[in-house]
Protein backbone atom coordinates (compact mmCIF):
# COMPACT_ATOMS: atom_id res chain seq x y z
CA UNK A 1 0.00 0.00 0.00
CA UNK A 2 1.34 3.70 -1.15
CA UNK A 3 2.06 5.94 1.79
CA UNK A 4 0.21 9.05 1.38
CA UNK A 5 2.61 12.31 0.90
CA UNK A 6 1.79 15.31 2.34
CA UNK A 7 4.77 17.12 2.25
CA UNK A 8 7.38 17.32 -0.81
CA UNK A 9 9.63 19.63 -2.42
CA UNK A 10 11.12 19.06 -5.70
CA UNK A 11 15.15 20.54 -6.31
CA UNK A 12 14.46 23.46 -4.36
CA UNK A 13 16.86 26.24 -4.75
CA UNK A 14 18.03 29.28 -2.53
CA UNK A 15 20.36 31.66 -2.50
CA UNK A 16 21.02 34.59 -0.21
CA UNK A 17 23.58 37.29 -2.72
CA UNK A 18 26.41 35.13 -3.89
CA UNK A 19 25.65 32.29 -1.33
CA UNK A 20 23.96 28.93 -1.92
CA UNK A 21 21.51 27.91 0.93
CA UNK A 22 19.93 25.16 -0.46
CA UNK A 23 21.56 23.66 -3.59
CA UNK A 24 18.42 20.99 -5.14
CA UNK A 25 16.84 19.48 -2.18
CA UNK A 26 14.30 16.72 -2.54
CA UNK A 27 12.16 15.32 0.02
CA UNK A 28 9.09 13.40 0.46
CA UNK A 29 7.17 13.00 4.14
CA UNK A 30 4.78 10.53 4.54
CA UNK A 31 1.01 11.26 6.61
CA UNK A 32 1.28 10.29 10.34
CA UNK A 33 5.43 10.09 10.46
CA UNK A 34 7.89 11.83 12.27
CA UNK A 35 10.36 13.26 9.78
CA UNK A 36 13.50 14.78 11.56
CA UNK A 37 15.46 17.25 9.57
CA UNK A 38 19.58 17.16 10.94
CA UNK A 39 22.16 18.93 10.28
CA UNK A 40 24.84 21.70 11.76
CA UNK A 41 24.57 24.61 12.58
CA UNK A 42 24.65 26.55 8.95
CA UNK A 43 23.69 23.35 6.96
CA UNK A 44 20.10 24.94 5.75
CA UNK A 45 18.10 22.99 7.78
CA UNK A 46 15.82 26.05 9.35
CA UNK A 47 15.90 27.69 5.85
CA UNK A 48 14.14 24.57 4.33
CA UNK A 49 11.66 24.90 7.20
CA UNK A 50 10.97 27.81 6.48
CA UNK A 51 9.83 26.77 2.88
CA UNK A 52 8.04 24.46 3.89
CA UNK A 53 6.17 26.35 5.80
CA UNK A 54 5.91 29.10 2.64
CA UNK A 55 7.52 32.07 5.02
CA UNK A 56 10.17 32.13 1.76
CA UNK A 57 9.92 31.05 -1.54
CA UNK A 58 12.77 29.35 -3.94
CA UNK A 59 14.47 30.97 -6.23
CA UNK A 60 13.18 27.41 -8.11
CA UNK A 61 12.23 24.77 -7.89
CA UNK A 62 8.37 23.37 -6.19
CA UNK A 63 6.95 22.61 -2.54
CA UNK A 64 4.14 20.76 -2.01
CA UNK A 65 2.10 20.79 1.17
CA UNK A 66 -1.01 18.73 1.50
CA UNK A 67 -1.45 18.56 -1.96
CA UNK A 68 -0.99 22.45 -2.96
CA UNK A 69 2.14 23.62 -4.93
CA UNK A 70 2.57 26.91 -2.80
CA UNK A 71 4.05 28.65 -5.63
CA UNK A 72 0.71 29.02 -7.77
CA UNK A 73 -1.34 29.71 -3.79
CA UNK A 74 -2.42 33.23 -3.93
CA UNK A 75 -2.53 35.13 -0.24
CA UNK A 76 -5.97 34.15 0.81
CA UNK A 77 -5.31 30.32 -0.38
CA UNK A 78 -1.87 30.55 1.51
CA UNK A 79 -3.55 31.50 4.37
CA UNK A 80 -5.96 29.07 4.54
CA UNK A 81 -3.29 25.94 3.90
CA UNK A 82 -1.39 27.81 7.05
CA UNK A 83 -4.68 26.95 9.18
CA UNK A 84 -4.07 23.20 8.62
CA UNK A 85 -0.37 23.65 10.35
CA UNK A 86 0.94 24.74 13.22
CA UNK A 87 4.82 25.66 14.67
CA UNK A 88 6.39 25.74 17.64
CA UNK A 89 9.42 27.91 17.38
CA UNK A 90 13.11 27.21 18.50
CA UNK A 91 12.65 30.05 21.21
CA UNK A 92 9.47 29.27 22.13
CA UNK A 93 8.56 32.78 20.54
CA UNK A 94 5.75 33.47 23.32
CA UNK A 95 4.04 36.95 23.54
CA UNK A 96 5.80 37.97 27.27
CA UNK A 97 2.63 40.47 27.38
CA UNK A 98 0.23 38.08 27.04
CA UNK A 99 -0.66 34.95 30.06
CA UNK A 100 -0.61 31.48 29.01
CA UNK A 101 -3.76 31.40 27.86
CA UNK A 102 -4.09 34.08 25.61
CA UNK A 103 -0.91 33.01 23.95
CA UNK A 104 -2.72 29.32 23.45
CA UNK A 105 -6.12 31.07 22.59
CA UNK A 106 -4.05 33.56 20.34
CA UNK A 107 -4.51 31.28 16.59
CA UNK A 108 -8.57 30.61 17.62
CA UNK A 109 -8.94 34.58 18.02
CA UNK A 110 -7.39 35.10 14.70
CA UNK A 111 -8.79 32.40 12.49
CA UNK A 112 -12.06 31.49 13.82
CA UNK A 113 -15.43 33.10 15.29
CA UNK A 114 -15.60 30.81 18.17
CA UNK A 115 -16.65 32.43 21.33
CA UNK A 116 -14.79 33.02 24.75
CA UNK A 117 -16.29 29.88 26.21
CA UNK A 118 -15.58 27.95 23.41
CA UNK A 119 -12.13 29.41 23.09
CA UNK A 120 -11.57 28.78 26.92
CA UNK A 121 -12.27 25.17 27.07
CA UNK A 122 -10.13 24.69 24.24
CA UNK A 123 -6.97 26.59 25.73
CA UNK A 124 -7.66 23.84 28.44
CA UNK A 125 -7.47 21.29 27.05
CA UNK A 126 -4.87 21.76 24.82
CA UNK A 127 -2.80 22.61 27.77
CA UNK A 128 -3.69 19.61 29.76
CA UNK A 129 -2.52 17.53 26.72
CA UNK A 130 0.85 19.39 27.43
CA UNK A 131 0.63 19.26 30.86
CA UNK A 132 -0.19 22.89 31.93
CA UNK A 133 -3.78 22.79 32.90
CA UNK A 134 -4.48 25.16 35.01
CA UNK A 135 -1.69 27.56 34.36
CA UNK A 136 -4.34 30.01 32.37
CA UNK A 137 -3.46 32.81 34.02
CA UNK A 138 0.51 32.80 34.27
CA UNK A 139 2.85 34.93 32.94
CA UNK A 140 5.63 33.35 30.31
CA UNK A 141 8.17 34.87 32.63
CA UNK A 142 7.03 32.88 35.42
CA UNK A 143 7.64 29.81 33.49
CA UNK A 144 10.80 27.83 33.12
CA UNK A 145 12.20 27.10 29.64
CA UNK A 146 11.27 23.87 29.26
CA UNK A 147 7.89 24.97 30.50
CA UNK A 148 7.71 27.68 27.95
CA UNK A 149 8.37 25.19 25.30
CA UNK A 150 5.33 23.42 25.73
CA UNK A 151 3.04 26.40 26.10
CA UNK A 152 4.51 26.57 22.12
CA UNK A 153 3.06 23.34 21.17
CA UNK A 154 0.06 23.56 23.07
CA UNK A 155 -0.54 26.58 20.72
CA UNK A 156 0.92 24.71 17.50
CA UNK A 157 -2.05 22.51 18.11
CA UNK A 158 -4.40 24.66 18.90
CA UNK A 159 -6.63 24.52 15.76
CA UNK A 160 -5.96 20.82 15.36
CA UNK A 161 -3.59 20.90 12.82
CA UNK A 162 -3.06 18.25 9.91
CA UNK A 163 1.09 19.11 10.56
CA UNK A 164 3.15 20.37 13.31
CA UNK A 165 6.89 22.10 12.45
CA UNK A 166 9.08 22.40 15.23
CA UNK A 167 12.37 24.17 14.89
CA UNK A 168 15.31 22.94 17.70
CA UNK A 169 12.56 21.76 20.04
CA UNK A 170 14.70 20.84 22.48
CA UNK A 171 17.56 23.69 22.20
CA UNK A 172 18.70 24.79 25.57
CA UNK A 173 16.93 22.03 27.55
CA UNK A 174 18.55 20.03 30.17
CA UNK A 175 18.60 16.77 29.20
CA UNK A 176 15.46 15.65 31.05
CA UNK A 177 13.29 18.39 30.40
CA UNK A 178 14.47 17.46 26.49
CA UNK A 179 13.13 13.81 26.92
CA UNK A 180 9.94 15.55 28.24
CA UNK A 181 9.47 17.34 25.27
CA UNK A 182 9.93 14.27 23.05
CA UNK A 183 8.10 12.22 24.66
CA UNK A 184 5.18 15.22 24.28
CA UNK A 185 5.88 15.22 20.44
CA UNK A 186 5.48 11.50 19.95
CA UNK A 187 2.44 11.75 22.33
CA UNK A 188 0.68 14.54 20.34
CA UNK A 189 1.83 12.94 16.98
CA UNK A 190 -0.37 9.37 17.78
CA UNK A 191 -3.27 10.82 20.33
CA UNK A 192 -4.01 13.87 17.27
CA UNK A 193 -2.49 11.49 14.13
CA UNK A 194 -0.77 14.53 13.47
CA UNK A 195 2.54 14.48 10.90
CA UNK A 196 5.34 15.99 12.75
CA UNK A 197 8.91 17.20 10.58
CA UNK A 198 11.78 18.20 13.34
CA UNK A 199 14.34 20.04 12.57
CA UNK A 200 17.16 19.42 15.43
CA UNK A 201 20.87 18.44 15.71
CA UNK A 202 20.58 16.69 18.75
CA UNK A 203 21.12 13.79 18.48
CA UNK A 204 19.55 11.61 21.37
CA UNK A 205 16.10 13.50 20.42
CA UNK A 206 16.49 12.12 16.58
CA UNK A 207 16.81 8.60 17.60
CA UNK A 208 13.96 8.96 20.20
CA UNK A 209 11.39 10.38 18.05
CA UNK A 210 12.53 9.89 14.74
CA UNK A 211 10.27 7.49 12.14
CA UNK A 212 12.66 8.71 8.74
CA UNK A 213 15.40 11.53 9.22
CA UNK A 214 17.37 13.62 6.21
CA UNK A 215 20.89 14.79 6.68
CA UNK A 216 21.04 18.33 5.19
CA UNK A 217 24.50 19.21 4.54
CA UNK A 218 26.21 22.31 2.52
CA UNK A 219 22.24 22.57 1.27
CA UNK A 220 21.89 19.11 0.28
CA UNK A 221 19.96 16.07 1.24
CA UNK A 222 23.49 13.72 2.07
CA UNK A 223 20.95 11.02 2.88
CA UNK A 224 17.50 9.88 4.20
CA UNK A 225 16.23 6.68 5.85
CA UNK A 226 14.79 5.21 8.96
CA UNK A 227 16.58 5.57 12.69
CA UNK A 228 18.07 2.68 12.17
CA UNK A 229 19.10 2.75 8.43
CA UNK A 230 20.95 6.43 9.68
CA UNK A 231 22.69 4.76 12.73
CA UNK A 232 24.35 2.54 10.24
CA UNK A 233 24.93 4.83 7.68
CA UNK A 234 28.92 3.91 5.56
CA UNK A 235 28.69 7.28 4.79
CA UNK A 236 31.57 8.65 6.94
CA UNK A 237 29.96 12.04 7.27
CA UNK A 238 26.67 11.11 8.99
CA UNK A 239 28.56 8.97 11.03
CA UNK A 240 30.90 11.82 12.78
CA UNK A 241 27.86 14.16 12.66
CA UNK A 242 26.92 10.51 14.97
CA UNK A 243 29.58 10.66 16.98
CA UNK A 244 29.91 14.38 17.34
CA UNK A 245 33.64 14.14 16.30
CA UNK A 246 35.78 16.44 15.36
CA UNK A 247 37.93 14.25 13.20
CA UNK A 248 36.77 13.77 9.85
CA UNK A 249 35.53 14.69 6.29
CA UNK A 250 33.04 17.42 7.69
CA UNK A 251 35.82 20.01 8.94
CA UNK A 252 33.70 23.07 11.14
CA UNK A 253 37.14 25.40 10.35
CA UNK A 254 37.36 24.90 6.78
CA UNK A 255 36.09 28.16 5.82
CA UNK A 256 37.47 30.32 8.24
CA UNK A 257 41.15 28.44 7.75
CA UNK A 258 40.84 29.26 4.43
CA UNK A 259 40.09 32.95 4.63
CA UNK A 260 42.69 33.50 7.04
CA UNK A 261 45.09 31.70 4.51
CA UNK A 262 43.77 34.20 1.89
CA UNK A 263 44.47 37.15 4.63
CA UNK A 264 48.39 35.75 4.80
CA UNK A 265 48.63 35.71 1.20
Amino acid sequence: MDKEVVIKSENVIKNFGDRTVLDGVSLEVYKGETFVIMGGSGCGKSTFLRHLTGALKPDSGKIYLLGKDLNLLNEDEMDNLKKKIGMSFQSAALFDSMTVGENVSLPLKEHTKLGKSVIDIVVKMKLELVGLRGFEDLMPSQLSGGMRKRVALARAITMDPEIVFYDEPTAGLDPIVAGVIDKLILDLSKKLSITSVVVTHDMKSVFSIADRVAMLYEGRVLEVGTSDEIRNSKNPMVQQFISGSPDGPIRFFQQKDDYLEQLIK
